[in-house]
């Protein structure tokens, strides 16, 4: 749960020792991984306008299919789920599929958005339409006051907002015929040096509303702002040819199947997210070239018996972010069960222009697992290496492309946060764990400046190793690890203890109690975690509570006199629905409970010391368990993101029982 980010990645792992792997393995995987291969196939996706079940994402599918089949692997095949508006899988409503064939937007003689040319100048979920209309400038648009004084009727919108925010107001109550916006979304620091970018925008998938919204740049919406300020009528030509309708899901799933009869039931996972508008060279075109590139290099290795064939079955999926992996999962309740560890790729190319960092992440508190361990000790070698390298000190794995950077890779491990699929997996419906890799921030995030010359190859390299050898680790976990597992173990709960206690050091007595217990409680589900995988030797068991003793002595104060709070209210989740409550492009709690009494929920929009709102609802689900009461799972969020309200939990889990996902005990 608590990691020492820097320097326990920088620090872990000696250049001239590879952790857990024979360096045989090391060398294989190392000279096998390409970056620049990789990247190639960055380019290729960038091309298409990746939305779910569309066809140019069809199209992206067709390509991985074909380089899986060459590449040699046991099963290529493609999954495929109704995409129709309507069907349930566990939290997630299938959005109907949605494609565009035309859409232009002229100012007099001069074309300011087209489809053809920059795809990313519609806004996702458009409906066709054609209308010459003048633009009004409403400002942000999500109040009523914004339109007052105003004549919406046939005319166009300009906004700063989201069209999904607008619409509702700008389209339903005072009839615009059509939405121009300018969003700024996934700010960072760098948001708006660049004013010519362009970003992604969205309308709602679901809505009966037919209606169409326009992208455009800040420059551009500041040059209409300074017209219509000026007192010119600024009348545009919009013309959209766009349908959402019934299509299907589709998700390459492709596997090495493992060679111990008693083993290969057990998946290892390596996921990504395929959808994304075009150009999306880094989200997440990114993460998709590189375990495409992982699948290649290890059906290469075993055909050439460089490595032999992994104990546990490897599986690979391509799906659409978040919705995909959900639906996936609650549709095969069978590959659920079989996946005991899944590493997901999210943005994990970005080179020096994009200003990204790269991070590995834990799975959340509520999920003590030692995979994350297993991924951060080869984070650190692949610091250790490439910095190495870059020094000019000479290393022997420095993993760098042909056309790549030579740069030290400085990735940060960091402890959870929300943003991709890596929820669902970790979500206490299916409880995988998972090791999640992404950069940020990005500056190019959604825009049109997500280009594939702004990728690193040696990144991609470097990012395909750290997955490969930590998942190739696992698929061959056996007891003769143990020792070296051990120790690697006791090392990462020294990290934790140390970060545990520096924060400790600014907290109240109560809080400081709460931070001990979870920090404890953690540290003995690393343990235990193991047990889904191998049987956990009696001495090795009695070595590590011996160890725990100790941990517990530097960790825990005498709190003998503190007051303690009756248990109160301890709650269970029921089996169905599965999945995370708020998915991608569905809200599975304002759906069931309503908009207005979920956006009265304080939790969903805490900000922490280290989480937000996201964070703090996705944990509060995942910590229900019949064990802990509701001050119980309020303690361990505030250990894990930082103090929050009690009210705030209680409030949340009582709508969460409201809508019947989870019970009273």
């Amino acid at each position: 749960m608590f990691l020492l980010a820097s320097a326990c990645a920088s620090g872990a792992a000696s250049a001239a020792t590879p952790p857990l792997l024979p360096e045989p393995v090391i060398a294989a995987l190392a000279n096998e991984l390409d970056g620049d291969r990789a990247k190639h196939d960055v380019e290729v996706f960038a091309q298409l306008h990746r939305m779910r079940a569309s066809e140019p994402f069809h199209r992206a599918t067709e390509y991985i299919v074909a380089e899986l089949r060459r590449a040699g692997l046991d099963t290529v095949e493609v999954l495929r789920f109704p995409a129709d508006g309507k069907t349930m899988f566990g939290t997630q409503k299938a959005r109907p599929a949605w494609d565009a064939e035309f859409a232009e937007l002229w100012d007099q003689g001069t074309r300011i958005a087209s489809w053809e040319s920059m795809p990313l100048s519609l806004a996702q979920d458009s409906d066709s339409g054609e209308v010459t209309a003048d633009l009004v400038d409403v400002g942000a648009g999500t109040r009523e006051q914004d339109y007052a004084g105003k004549q919406l009727r046939g005319q166009l919108v300009l906004t700063s907002s989201q069209p999904e925010a607008v619409a509702p107001l700008a389209v339903d109550r005072f009839g615009a015929a059509g939405i121009v916006s300018y969003a700024q979304n996934q700010p960072t620091a760098w948001s708006r040096e660049d004013e010519s970018l362009v970003r992604w925008g969205h309308l709602d998938s679901f809505s009966p509303r037919r209606t169409f919204g326009f992208m455009v740049s800040l420059k551009q919406a500041r040059s209409f702002q300074a017209r219509l300020t000026a007192g010119e009528t600024v009348r545009l030509h919009a013309s959209v040819k766009a349908q959402r309708h019934p299509g299907e899901y589709e998700i390459v799933t492709a596997t090495i199947a493992g060679a111990d009869p008693a083993l290969t039931q057990q998946q290892i996972a390596f996921t990504c997210h395929l959808d994304h508008p075009r150009p999306g060279a880094n989200d997440n075109a990114s993460g998709c070239a590189t375990i495409l590139e992982v699948a290649r290099s290890y059906a290469h290795l075993i055909a050439q018996g460089k490595l032999a064939r992994p104990r546990r079955t490897l599986r690979f999926f391509w799906p659409p972010e978040i919705e995909g992996s959900t639906l996936l999962l609650n549709a095969r309740p069978d590959l659920a069960k079989q996946i005991i560890a899944d590493i997901h790729m999210d943005m994990v190319g970005g080179g020096p222009r994009t200003k990204a960092v790269f991070h590995v992440t834990r799975s959340p508190a509520s999920l003590p697992n030692f995979i994350n361990d297993v991924a951060e000790a080869f984070t650190a070698f692949v610091n250790a290496e490439s910095e190495a390298f870059a020094a000019g000190r000479g290393s022997r794995y420095p993993l760098i492309a042909a056309s790549g950077d030579k740069q030290a890779l400085l990735a940060q491990v960091k402890e959870f946060d929300a943003g991709s699929d890596h929820v669902v997996f970790t979500d206490s419906s299916f409880r995988i764990p998972t090791i999640y890799m992404n950069d940020w921030p990005d500056r190019y995030i959604h825009t049109t400046g997500d280009l594939p010359e702004n990728i690193d190859a040696t990144k991609l390299e470097r990012a395909g190793f750290i997955g490969a050898a930590s998942a190739w680790f696992l698929a061959n976990l056996t007891a003769e690890d143990l020792p070296a597992l051990a120790a690697l173990l006791e090392r990462q709960s020294l990290r934790r203890t140390a970060v545990m206690l520096e924060r400790r050091g600014g907290l109240p007595p109560a809080e400081q109690g709460a931070l001990e217990t979870l920090h404890m409680a953690y540290e003995r589900g690393v343990l235990d975690s193991l047990e889904r995988w191998l049987t956990v030797p009696p001495a090795m068991r009695a070595t590590r509570q011996r160890f725990l003793g100790q941990l517990a002595g530097i960790s825990v104060a005498d709190r003998s006199s503190a007051k303690r709070e009756p248990p109160g209210v301890v709650y269970v989740r029921n089996a169905e629905p599965k999945g995370p409550m708020s998915v991608f492009g569905y809200d599975y709690l304002v759906d069931h409970l309503g908009a207005e009494r979920a956006a009265a929920l304080a939790l969903t929009d805490y900000s922490g010391l280290r989480g937000g709102g996201g964070e703090y609802s996705i944990e509060a689900l995942n910590f229900v368990d019949g064990r802990r009461s509701v001050r119980d799972i309020r303690d361990a969020l505030a250990a894990e993101f930082g103090p929050v309200p009690l009210e705030h939990v209680a409030a949340y889990l009582e709508a969460l029982e409201t809508i019947k996902v989870i019970r009273r005990r």
